[in-house]
């Protein structure tokens, strides 16, 4: 299990926070904090160390009377981050033994990441998930870790294909006390994407929307040369495995579909504005790196803006 600050990554903002009071993330509320929100006159009452003399001294000469500015801080909050976990039956492929990637193992390693990251941050922590019935654990500061966990492990990777846009959906009802910047990591292998209208509701609410692909890159994000011999393959509703004689030519046929379907994965995600953490790896610490590799793009994003 991961805890405090052992494998995190920073919660880098889009949108300023509304959220829990004392937090790092920048905020849309007054009060003490380190980003500046403008100025105002002083009245009766504020404290001295706000007031900016310099300004002061420009406004009070220009009108020729003693006049006070006073500097506007946003407060600094605690965002909120909410995992919403795909419970379709190819989410539960791959066993823990796979050389490269387990999905279910991938997807407990990102969720105790987002989870230890968002408490490290002082925030609080939900989870969402519609394998049977829709399970909506609200966001807390204390032990969310164990209560998501444990949902984890009796949860069955039965959902159906809107599996996604039914866990927004529920998210969109149920989590009323999320605010502006709150982050919504959805994490899915997206071989059956949800419609663009599901990530618009959630962005008119002005939520931080995070799609975090778990993808095998042998099987998914590409196919491997096999022709001609035969392949076994599973079907993951049922575990039954199809034996199948593939050619040379059906094999790169394949890969180039995959591999479009990936490309055209990312390029909807551009085009919404969403940046994606990709995952293809189940080790605990790859899945740390890719998150850190996505905050770092954010970082440069945002500053590359100023």
């Amino acid at each position: 299990m991961v805890t405090g600050g052992s494998r995190t990554f920073p919660l880098v903002p889009r949108y300023r926070v509304s959220g829990l009071p004392f937090g790092g993330a920048r905020s849309t509320r007054r009060g003490r904090g380190s980003d500046l929100a403008g100025f105002r006159a002083y009245v009766p009452g504020d404290p001295i160390a706000t007031i900016d003399w310099r300004a002061s001294a420009k406004v009070s000469s220009a009108r020729g009377d003693d006049e006070f500015v006073v500097r506007e801080r946003f407060a600094d909050e605690a965002p909120s981050a909410v995992v919403v976990l795909d419970r379709r039956p190819s989410m539960g492929l791959y066993p823990d033994w796979s050389p490269w990637l387990s999905k279910p193992a991938a997807a407990r390693a990102a969720t105790e990441t987002i989870v230890a990251s968002a408490i490290a941050a002082r925030g609080a922590a939900g989870y969402v998930d519609c394998a049977d019935d829709p399970v909506w654990i609200a966001p807390r500061t204390r032990a969310p870790v164990e209560l998501i966990l444990q949902r984890e492990e009796t949860a069955t990777f039965s959902a159906g294909a809107d599996a996604v846009q039914r866990g927004l959906d529920h998210l969109v009802r149920s989590g009323s006390s999320l605010g502006a910047g709150a982050f919504v990591f959805v994490l899915s292998d997206f071989l059956e994407p949800p419609p663009r209208e599901s990530w618009l509701v959630g962005a008119g609410r002005r939520w931080e929307l995070v799609p975090v692909v778990i993808q095998d890159r042998v099987w998914e994000q590409s196919f491997p040369a096999v022709g001609p011999v035969v392949v076994p393959l599973v079907d993951p509703h049922d575990d039954a495995v199809i034996e199948v004689r593939l050619s040379a030519r059906e094999a790169r046929a394949e890969r180039t579909r995959r591999e479009h379907a990936r490309a055209e994965l990312l390029a909807g995600f551009g085009s919404l504005g969403l940046d994606p953490v990709l995952v293809d790896e189940s080790a605990p610490e790859r899945v740390q790196r890719a998150f850190l590799e996505w905050a770092e793009r954010r970082r440069r994003a945002l500053w590359l803006r100023r």
